[in-house]
């Protein structure tokens, strides 16, 4: 994390409100991985991390966003939401889920004030044995719920300001 973007995006989700979402998320599903991540057409960031999963991934660490599915949700701005990519006919040979194995998987799009910020995610090896949609409401709010506290977090550690533009 060597990026005044990359510290910036990390700062703003170092906060208990955030961590409180991802274990409401783990709560609700059942999944071991949950994350806040900043997503732009060229960059994933993850700006807050539950990892029970032990993925090795950290607050503050890049993945490529063209191999990740939240570049979907950022394109769309629609959920995604996978209860088992074994059965799903719309994601079961998508080769990133299946070169790392994941079984369910979701993606809900974060706005802040008004545009893209990121998504809040989740992941995990097993399947869901609840299905998503009947927890989609549940996780909508939770996402409206980061949303709130990450406009709050910029105006208080930012002034005001999107994550990697000068003061």
């Amino acid at each position: 994390m060597t990026d005044q973007l990359a510290q910036e995006i990390v700062q703003i989700g170092d906060d208990d409100v955030l961590r409180d979402v991802l274990a409401q998320v783990q709560q609700l599903t059942g999944m071991r991985f949950a994350a806040i991540a900043y997503v732009s057409d060229d960059r994933w960031i993850a700006s807050l991390v539950d990892n029970d999963l032990e993925l090795g991934v950290a607050a503050g660490d890049e993945l490529d966003v063209r191999k990740t599915l939240c570049q979907d949700v950022r394109r769309s701005s629609c959920e995604i939401l996978i209860d088992d990519t074994e059965t799903d006919p719309l994601w079961s040979d998508h080769p990133l889920l299946q070169r790392h194995g994941f079984r369910s998987y979701l993606s809900v799009p974060i706005l802040v004030g008004g545009s893209f910020f990121g998504t809040l995610c989740g992941i995990d090896r097993e399947p869901r044995e609840r299905p998503l949609a009947e927890v989609r409401d549940q996780l909508l709010r939770l996402a409206a719920e980061a949303s709130r506290r990450l406009m709050e977090r910029m105006y208080a550690d930012l002034g005001g300001r999107a994550p990697g533009f000068a003061a």
